[in-house]
Parts: structure tokens; sequence; C-alpha cells
């Protein structure tokens, strides 16, 4: 058990599609091997040493098409492409096993030109998912027109998550073409709706105003593949109920002379994960809650999107 649960981690999927891809990996191996008797039977009339010599080079140049095909029908095609994208890579010495300049994150290599495709989770209106969104779009729009291939082009926002109906996020979304999947508590927090992420081909996650603790079977299923966005300065001014107008409201109240934005790692406990980075401004002595507010937005639309680059990068 303990070894399907590190091969889980490591491929970052949930249990039903971690067996997809077994059965991927089985069927595959089964049609590669008949593929290639039936094919060597064509040149060879018996199996003779020239046969069992060349049957195991034929089987290795056959197998990852095999495995291509029944992914197809097993839905798990964008796993398996990435997944033999990045075994030959290692192959040929061009792929790196090293993490992120970040030192957290391991990108999939962008060799195989498949995106990273990330998920926001938000509650609200959603200005800084519209920032992130439209940040990659630019990206990608600038190195079309450039004709050339950056590491920004590997990004894109595939999928909006959301736990509150009719939140602004959700109009977002549709404006942009993308994806949103509606959430419940109770669902989430048994089974995190991981599947269904996995299922979606989601690489990465970005909080973005989301006001729900994620549940363990999430980050388990997520490892260093997970950051939030706090408005303030933390390890102070953070934990359960500590959002929004809260946390500005509490800043204020201390008599802070700054504030700021913490970008960080996300782990089972609200606002605990490793920082990532820190912005602040500076606290007026006419300041309430609502400019703080502004201020910190401003910080917010200023730095995420061009952090969630750099990571992933």
């Amino acid at each position: 058990m303990k070894s399907i649960q590190s091969l889980q981690e490591k491929w970052k999927v949930g249990a039903g599609q971690f067996w997809l891809i077994i059965l991927t990996f089985a069927l595959g191996g089964s049609l590669s091997g008949r593929l290639c008797s039936y094919l060597l039977k064509l040149v060879f009339l018996e199996k003779n040493w020239a046969f069992w010599l060349i049957y195991p080079l034929f089987l290795t140049i056959l197998w990852p098409f095999s495995v291509i095909f029944v992914s197809f029908f097993t839905g798990q095609f964008r796993f398996f492409r990435g997944y033999l994208a990045r075994v030959g890579a290692r192959l040929l010495g061009s792929g790196s096993t090293g993490d992120s300049v970040a030192g957290n994150y391991a990108a999939p290599s962008t060799a195989s030109a498949a995106p990273i495709h990330i998920a926001i989770f938000a509650s609200g209106a959603g200005s800084n998912a519209r920032k992130i969104i439209e940040h990659f779009e630019n990206k990608a729009a600038g190195s079309s027109i450039n004709g050339l291939e950056s590491k920004s082009t590997a990004i894109k926002i595939s999928l909006i998550v959301c736990n509150v109906q009719g939140a602004g996020v959700l109009d977002i979304a549709e404006e942009k073409g993308i994806p949103s999947l509606m959430i419940n508590k109770s669902d989430f927090a048994a089974n995190g709706y991981v599947e269904s992420l996995k299922n979606t081909g989601i690489d990465f996650i970005v909080l973005a105003g989301f006001l729900w603790k994620l549940p363990e079977v999430l980050v388990r299923a997520y490892p260093k593949a997970i950051i939030n966005i706090h408005p303030a300065l933390l390890p102070k001014y953070g934990g359960k109920g500590m959002y929004g107008a809260r946390v500005h409201e509490a800043v204020i109240a201390a008599g802070e002379k700054e504030s700021g934005i913490t970008i960080h790692w996300v782990n089972e406990n609200y606002d605990e994960g490793a920082i990532i980075f820190q912005a602040k401004c500076s606290i007026d002595a006419n300041d309430t809650a609502d400019t703080l507010a502004n201020k910190i937005h401003a910080l917010e639309h200023a730095h995420f999107a061009t952090t969630i680059e750099k990571l992933l990068g």
C-alpha cells in the first residue's frame, strides 16, 4: 500500500486515475507484445535466435505508441503524453530532475509543448483571477506575434473552481471561455474533488481569495503544487477567520506601520506553508481598512501572476 501511495504522490493523481493509469500500462504492454510478435513473424518464419535478438528492440520502439493508443480509450492521454515526454527527455539527457528555481515545484518538461494546466480557486469577485488569466493571455499572444516560444506560453489557466453560487469569478470564467467547477463543502471535505481535477489535467492550483480550508486529501494529491496569497505579512495576521477586511482591521488596530502580501505554499494548516514571496506597503495615520485594502489589491495585482510565472517557468 505504501508503494501505491508513493506512486500516487509522485504522479500527483487520485486513486481512480491511478488505477486507470495502471490499466493503461498493462493494456499498452500487452498490445505492444502482440504487435511485436505479429510483425516479426512476418519477417521470420520461426522463432530463431535472430527473432529473440530483435524482439526486445522492437518491443521498446512499439511500447510508447501502444500505450498512447490505449490511453485515448482510458482517458489518460494527457498523463501519458507528459509521462513519455519526461522519460524521453531523461533518456536524451535534456530533462531536469531537479526542482524549479524556487526549489519546490518541478514543472513538467516544456520540451513536449504541453502546457502546465492551472486551476484557480476563488470565492468572490475574482479580481486576482482576472489579472492572472490576462497576464498569461498577453504572454501567449506576445509570443505568437513574435513567432517565438517562451516559457510563459506553456502555462494555461484551464479551470476556475468556486464554492459560492453567483460569485463574480464565475462571470470572468464565462467571459474568458474557461470551464468552471462548482463545489460543495461536504464533497470537498470528503474527496477534495481530486479526481475531477486530475481528469481535467490540472497540474498546479492557485488559491486567489478562496475561503475554505483545503482538505488533507487534496494537499496530498498536489504536494508542493498549491499556492495561496494572503493580504498581510505572514506569519502575523494569519490563521482561521483571517481574511479580507478582518485582516486589515487587525493590522490597523495593532498600530502596524506597514502591511503587505504573502504568497506561500499551502499545507494542511491555515497560512502556515513556506513563504515564497512578500511585498510591503506603508500604513498612513489616516488609513482605514478600505484604503489599506486598496493598497493590498495593488500589490496583489502587481505580483501574483509574475510570481506564478517565475515558479513555473
